[in-house]
C-alpha cells in the first residue's frame, strides 16, 4: 500500500483538490479509524466500571507511581496538563484518586490511587485485556508482534510532533 494521487479527472476544468488524493492510501485515515474502534471496544469492556481508556491510563498510571505529580502525570501518558487536571477532577469525583499538596513543594499536587481506585483496576483488567485481544484479533500471532513493533516505532518516531510529548516513548524502545 503506498500513498497515490487519483488519476486526473476527465473533462474540462480544473482538477480539485478532492480530485488530488485517495483517502484509502493515507495512514492518519487508518489511524483515526482504528483510534474509534479501539475505543468503541474499550469502552464495551469496561462498561461496567464506567472507565474510559483515558481514565485507565491515568489511574494505572498512578496507582504504580503513588505520589506522582500532574505534570509528570501528563507527561508520561502523553496529555496536556489540562486534559489531565480534567480527568483527575473525574475520578477524584468518584473517589478513584486523590491529590493532596506536596509537604516539600505547595505548587505540586501529588495524586495517590484510593482503595477504590486500585479495586476498580483489579475489576477492570479482564476487559482491559479482552479489549487488547480484541482490537488485535484479526491479525496473526507474528502480525500482532509486527504490528506492535511497527507502531511503537511510529509513535516513538512522531513523539515530538505531538502537543502533549509522551515522556515515556522510549519504555519499549524498538530496535530496527
Amino acid at each position: 500500500m503506498g500513498l497515490k494521487r487519483v488519476p486526473p479527472r476527465k473533462g474540462n476544468g480544473p482538477r480539485r483538490p478532492a480530485d488530488a488524493i485517495d483517502l484509502d492510501t493515507l495512514p492518519g485515515y487508518f489511524i483515526r479509524r482504528q483510534q474509534q474502534i479501539a475505543v468503541a471496544i474499550f469502552l464495551e469492556e469496561a462498561e461496567r466500571q464506567a472507565l474510559t481508556p483515558v481514565q485507565f491510563a491515568a489511574l494505572l498510571t498512578v496507582a504504580r507511581q503513588p505520589a506522582l505529580d500532574q505534570r509528570s502525570l501528563a507527561a508520561t501518558i502523553g496529555l496536556d496538563t489540562s486534559t489531565v487536571a480534567s480527568v483527575i477532577d473525574r475520578l477524584e469525583a468518584r473517589s478513584l484518586m486523590r491529590r493532596q499538596p506536596s509537604l516539600e513543594d505547595r505548587r505540586l499536587r501529588l495524586l495517590t490511587a484510593t482503595a477504590k481506585g486500585l479495586a476498580l483496576l483489579n475489576e477492570v483488567e479482564p476487559g482491559v485485556l479482552r479489549a487488547q485481544e480484541r482490537i488485535l484479533a484479526p491479525l496473526s500471532p507474528t502480525e500482532k508482534q509486527e504490528f506492535l513493533k511497527l507502531l511503537m516505532k511510529l509513535v516513538q518516531g512522531n513523539n515530538g510532533y505531538s502537543r502533549a510529548p509522551s515522556a515515556s516513548s522510549d519504555r519499549s524502545a524498538v530496535e530496527d
